[in-house]
């Protein structure tokens, strides 16, 4: 069960923090931003009605949100970091993709700290479901 509390803390921190940067700090997402958040926001909902009570059914509907939120954060990690080139960014018109708009410690961004919470969360979901098939 308490794996459950942690990925909706994790859901929720990540959503509050999503807004947080786009209308606290006015930093405009990206079409990435939105695609990540797309798979983000609808988690945090998943886990509240999962937890209260334990429902571990919960997992099937949130492993895929995780796994694509994943790919899309893996993706424009990727673009950050200059792997790949800009011609297959799909943000050819308003923000975009590939500008840095916060660098933490030099390494820190907002598709990082995408990547790792959807990478947490679908560690966490696999956990659950091990734990429940015993």
């Amino acid at each position: 069960m308490e794996f459950d509390f942690f990925c909706w803390i994790i859901a929720a921190v990540s959503t509050l923090g999503s807004l947080f940067f786009s209308e606290v700090m006015a930093m405009p997402p990206c079409v990435l931003c939105w695609y990540q958040r797309i798979f983000m926001y609808p988690l945090l909902f998943i886990f509240s009605v999962g937890l209260f009570p334990f429902d571990v059914r919960c997992t099937r509907y949130a492993m895929p949100l995780a796994i694509g939120g994943w790919l899309f954060a893996l993706y424009h990690t990727l673009l950050y970091k200059g792997f790949i080139p800009e011609n297959l960014q799909p943000c050819s018109q308003g923000i975009s993709c590939a500008d840095m708009k916060l660098d933490l410690f030099g390494f820190i961004t907002i598709p990082l700290l995408s990547l790792v919470a959807f990478s947490i969360l679908i560690a966490l979901l696999i956990a659950v479901q091990k734990g429940t098939q015993k």
